[in-house]
């Protein structure tokens, strides 16, 4: 497995001792998600996997926002030729199974806000740290999109059917430390330094433990969510496919680009 880390230039990926240091690196644009840094994301999680030198992941974001989520750009150029999407499926498919199947464990630190995509890749790591107002989500509802990219699959699993119906069909945001209350995630803080240090703290231990008992009972926990993802996601990213061919999409991605509301007309 390749490990030269430094050809990962979408974003950056650092090895500190034990601890592998994945960080989305474009504050400049929210940390957003494009089809080249999701590929460079999977490819970073897999090179853990057989990394012996690595024995914890820590996934966090440079500035202010955690990640913003997907690029409005590529959704338009997606919405133009469709064909796009289908070729960026395999991708995003690959990443939900990638973070699942990294047996080392996997820490995710949050702040400001982290949108769609850039909610579900830290849901699906181990630990989840964050500030008490950092805003979680998956709005792709609010784009006319189905959330098929991992978000339906994960937060179900995590806080519960009944408040992931609230959030997923309404697209709202929830905050960090409600978040934490509803198991969501494992824990906030109040500010920036606290939550990091949490994060850090985690780390350490982890990178300083027994790595072959963590990663066997990270393995165990994660079986029904590595079933579930088998089953699920191909479906998913289906209906999400149509979705993308929907005027309701096209109209919602016109009227962002535009900075207006968008009108829905339920086609």
């Amino acid at each position: 497995m390749n490990t030269n880390y430094e050809r990962l230039d979408l974003i950056r990926v650092t090895l500190d001792g034990a601890i592998l240091r994945i960080t989305l690196n474009n504050p400049e644009k929210r940390n957003i998600i494009t089809d080249p840094v999701n590929e460079q994301i999977s490819d970073a999680f897999q090179a853990a996997t057989f990394d012996e030198r690595v024995r914890c992941v820590v996934l966090s974001g440079e500035g202010k926002v955690f990640c913003g989520g997907g690029d409005f750009a590529q959704m338009k150029r997606k919405v133009d030729d469709p064909g796009l999407y289908f070729k960026g499926l395999w991708g995003s498919r690959r990443l939900v199974h990638t973070v699942l199947d990294c047996p080392k464990p996997t820490i995710a630190k949050l702040q400001g806000a982290a949108m769609g995509l850039g909610a579900t890749l830290p849901l699906l790591c181990d630990l989840v740290v964050a500030v008490d107002d950092t805003k979680i989500a998956d709005p792709h509802v609010n784009i006319g999109l189905v959330a098929g990219d991992g978000g339906s699959l994960i937060w179900p699993q995590q806080m519960g059917f009944a408040k992931a119906r609230k959030f997923l069909l309404l697209g709202e945001p929830i905050l960090g430390k409600e978040a934490a209350e509803l198991g969501l995630i494992a824990e906030s803080a109040p500010s920036f330094e606290q939550m990091d240090a949490i994060g850090e703290a985690w780390a350490a231990k982890l990178a300083g433990a027994a790595s072959n008992a963590i990663y066997g009972t990270k393995t165990a926990i994660n079986l029904p969510l590595r079933q579930l993802a088998q089953a699920m996601m191909d479906v998913g990213m289906a209906f999400e496919g149509l979705s993308n061919i929907s005027k309701d999409h096209g109209e919602a991605i016109e009227a962002i680009l535009a900075k207006r509301s968008p009108t829905f007309t339920g086609e």
